[in-house]
């Protein structure tokens, strides 16, 4: 069965934006050259991402508006919003603790939860994620979207995996 993965950074103090939604503070303390590409390493595994309007805008606006940088994945993301989805990007408004359940059964690789903070917050309150890939950030924002906020129970995780790199720190934990 298809594991549902979660790889997302975050800051010291939890939070994957500012207050103002921005990640220009997603970079370790040198130069990235010291950088370690965790990410080829783990998108082997996916063929499915799912994510929230606000990153899913965030992305095609801000981050990479020139193309769609996620074209080798069925990219399906949560909106209320009426838009015309496209071969590879599907639009849709269906709960996403049930269009995990489906996408779970179906075959295929891994699912990767790409964001935002309320969509991780709903299946980590579900208890539907399988994988934590957690990268923390050296930097304190003080205040911003929280990662994990308002969790409905207690979650326990199993380490499996650390590494240090220009000041960050990947994390890799399972459910216990």
């Amino acid at each position: 069965m298809r594991k549902i993965c979660l790889f997302i950074a975050m800051s010291l103090d939890g939070y994957i934006a500012d207050s103002k939604g921005d990640v220009d503070w997603l970079k370790g303390q040198g130069n990235d050259n010291e950088n370690i590409d965790t990410y080829s390493e783990f998108v082997k595994n996916i063929d499915t991402i799912l994510m929230g309007w606000n990153t899913y805008h965030q992305i095609v606006t801000e981050l990479s508006p020139e193309e769609w940088i996620y074209n080798q994945f069925t990219t399906y993301v949560i909106t209320h919003n009426e838009y015309t989805s496209s071969e590879n990007i599907r639009l849709t408004n269906i709960n996403p603790v049930d269009l995990i359940k489906t996408l779970k059964k179906e075959n295929g690789k891994d699912i990767w939860i790409c964001g935002g903070a309320n969509l991780v917050q709903q299946l980590v309150n579900e208890d539907l994620i399988d994988c934590y890939y957690i990268t923390i950030i050296p930097t304190l924002l003080g205040s911003g979207i929280r990662l994990f906020e308002n969790g409905k129970q207690a979650i326990k995780l199993r380490l499996l995996n650390t590494q240090s790199y220009n000041g960050m720190t990947d994390l890799i934990y399972t459910r216990r």
